[in-house]
């Protein structure tokens, strides 16, 4: 069909009815027919993105039908002709569409025709969602969205442009959603991200990323002016808002910041030691600006490379990690009764890296909960072993908050211990004070699930958090570990005698056993020893050793660690 058999007045119109629909398009891509000469005009992104002729163009409908994948073309094609003919008034459809490199994304049309008086169809307009694609804006505030983020972020690492980022969220957003209503904390953001687009647009990038954070990317700022930025805009708002009723609201802000200069990491790594320094201010530092510290000096090694290093490990079938296992002795008898699974990583660079320099970071990481699955597996794995030589030993091992607060967490508990032939009775699993993270009753449901099972569940580093006596009143444990600084200096101090039989008191009230960690001398063994405690654990009997070391050991029997 040539061109020429369009008019220019029935071309114009075509393209102000384009333009129209282009004005609420919102994130789709636009079509209009003119069915009297079967011409349409395409939205230029959806025409570059599937390489079609061109904006403009007659039979469109036959040209796409190219390239539909052939298995949805009959229903493609059959919809199409039904509107063309009158019987049909539109469509909403899905299907598969080929790009140029021959990948096939999922497509949804929607579209309508509109008719003349008397009934006869003469345009066909409506929208293409390329649902491989996704937007960068955020709708809420018109910031740029965590997709653009990302890809923003991708694009600094590629180019090695050094760059300062920050996160920066509203605290108490979710009471402020339950005192006002969503309405007031929709428009808290608002305010919040208009604030930050009229005062650091200029020296910097701004995001909306997830809830009520946001980022803000500079190429520009040093690290005191980012804080003196930072700075100001928590005093302004420290002041309140006027959004609801002539009411100032008063909003407590907390950041997070790090600086990118060194380019062997991706964005996933960055994000997670920037969302780790974000949580450090908000739970520790009362909203002050907490800056990641990237170096790899003294006792401090950690790096952003290092971490990124780590994070490539786990997908790379948990190349250099391993677990050690640190002996639980009876108080008593000094048998070994069990064994605690600790994680570490090895590196020719970096060399052995206990987890407290990485699990911190990665707590947040998508990865993370993988990783949380292989430690449990291996670690049945090698308590088969260990139940050759004491057959009731019981295996703990450490949960993190990252993993507890997945939906599918008891799922993958239940179904690791069918795949390893472990039995529940002899599972021990160790949650820390930082758990008060969670929702209280979401934890206390999977406890009492857990437990019902058969598992065992211990509080961890009893004493070290300054909610431990709340967790302990609120949630069943069977075993109660308390923290060697609690007994460090029990052998001449008469306070921590008194202390350790307070605790051993309270475990009693709640039905809790009692192991006491941190025993490194012959003379706290037998202090401790008098106040009834369940079992021991500390560098007194081993520190962590292998699972070859390990069995060695239990060759000889379960009362080799014994110090009588």
């Amino acid at each position: 069909m040539a061109e020429n058999l369009i008019t220019e007045s029935a071309k114009k119109q075509l393209d102000s009815i384009f333009e129209s629909l282009s004005v609420v398009a919102e994130d789709t891509h636009v079509f209009v027919c003119d069915m009297r000469y079967d011409y349409s005009r395409w939205d230029k992104k959806l025409v570059e993105t599937f390489g079609l002729p061109g904006e403009y163009m007659y039979a469109a409908g036959n040209i796409w039908e190219e390239h539909i994948h052939p298995d949805d073309r009959k229903s493609y094609s059959d919809g199409i002709s039904a509107i063309f003919d009158g019987t049909q008034k539109g469509h909403d459809i899905q299907y598969r569409a080929q790009k140029p490199d021959g990948e096939y994304v999922i497509c949804t049309c929607r579209g309508i025709a509109v008719s003349a008086e008397d009934g006869t169809p003469v345009y066909f307009g409506g929208s293409i969602r390329n649902h491989s694609q996704r937007s960068h804006i955020d709708k809420l505030t018109g910031l740029r969205n965590q997709y653009g983020f990302f890809d923003d972020l991708k694009g600094y690492i590629k180019n090695k442009i050094p760059i300062r980022i920050g996160m920066v969220g509203i605290g108490k957003l979710t009471e402020i959603n339950e005192v006002y209503g969503y309405d007031v904390g929709n428009k808290i953001l608002q305010t919040f991200g208009r604030f930050l687009m009229d005062n650091v647009t200029n020296r910097g990038g701004t995001y909306r990323l997830d809830g009520s954070r946001f980022a803000i990317i500079s190429t520009v700022l040093s690290d005191e002016e980012f804080k003196k930025s930072y700075e100001d805009i928590r005093a302004y708002f420290r002041k309140g808002i006027n959004v609801h009723d002539n009411a100032d609201i008063i909003i407590e802000l907390n950041a997070g910041m790090l600086s990118l200069d060194d380019f062997n990491v991706d964005d996933q790594t960055l994000y997670s030691c920037l969302n780790f320094a974000y949580e450090e201010s908000k739970l520790n530092k009362h909203g002050d600006l907490v800056t990641f510290h990237n170096d790899l000096t003294g006792e401090n090694r950690r790096s952003l490379e290092m971490l990124h290093v780590i994070r490539a490990s786990i997908t790379q079938d948990f190349k250099g990690f391993y677990l050690v296992y640190q002996p639980v002795v009876d108080a008593k008898t000094e048998k070994l009764i069990g064994a605690e699974a600790l994680l570490r990583w090895k590196h020719k660079d970096y060399g052995v890296v206990p987890p407290d320099l990485f699990i911190p970071f990665l707590e947040k990481d998508p990865l993370f909960p993988v990783l949380g699955e292989w430690i449990l597996e291996t670690a049945l794995k090698d308590a088969h072993k260990i139940l050759t030589y004491v057959p009731d030993a019981v295996i703990n091992v450490n949960l993190s908050y990252a993993q507890l607060e997945r939906s599918d967490f008891k799922e993958v508990v239940w179904r690791t211990l069918q795949d390893t032939g472990f039995s529940p009775k002899q599972l021990c699993l160790e949650i820390t004070e930082r758990c008060r993270l969670l929702d209280m009753e979401l934890l206390r449901n999977i406890i009492v699930a857990l437990r019902a099972g058969g598992v065992h569940i211990a509080l961890d580093d009893f004493g070290t958090g300054f909610s431990s006596i709340g967790l302990v009143k609120s949630l069943p444990f069977d075993t109660i570990k308390i923290d060697r600084s609690f007994v460090q200096q029990i052998e001449e101090d008469e306070k921590e005698k008194q202390l350790l039989t307070s605790i051993k008191e309270m475990a009693g009230i709640y039905g809790a056993k009692v192991c006491v960690e941190g025993i490194e001398t012959s003379g706290m063994r037998d202090i401790i020893k008098n106040f009834s405690i369940h079992s021991f654990q500390g560098y007194f009997y081993s520190k962590p050793i292998t699972i070859e070391e390990l069995l060695s050991k239990l060759k000889s029997g379960s009362d080799c660690f014994s110090k009588a």
